[in-house]
């Protein structure tokens, strides 16, 4: 017998936590989107007013929504 039956029982419940763990979700972390500079642009609509899921804009940045929304408008994905 290569390991007494005890340690080869932890063996295998050690390999079925393991396993259990890499399908088990990851937590993910809660970010605020809404941002109040953007509320009163075109596309904010009730009930989600501004709606920034990616947070590309979370930081409130005029001049970097200003060229997202360019660049929306030029290729015709403006919501």
């Amino acid at each position: 017998e290569l390991l007494p039956t005890n340690n080869m029982q932890k063996i295998i419940a050690a390999l079925a936590f393991a396993t259990a763990a890499a399908f088990a979700p990851a937590p993910v972390a809660r970010t605020a989107t809404a941002v109040k500079a953007f509320e009163s642009e075109v596309g904010s609509q009730a009930p989600l007013n501004f709606w920034d899921p990616l947070g590309l804009v979370a930081d409130g940045d005029k001049d970097k929504f200003d060229r997202l929304r360019y660049v929306e408008v030029k290729h015709g994905r403006i919501s």
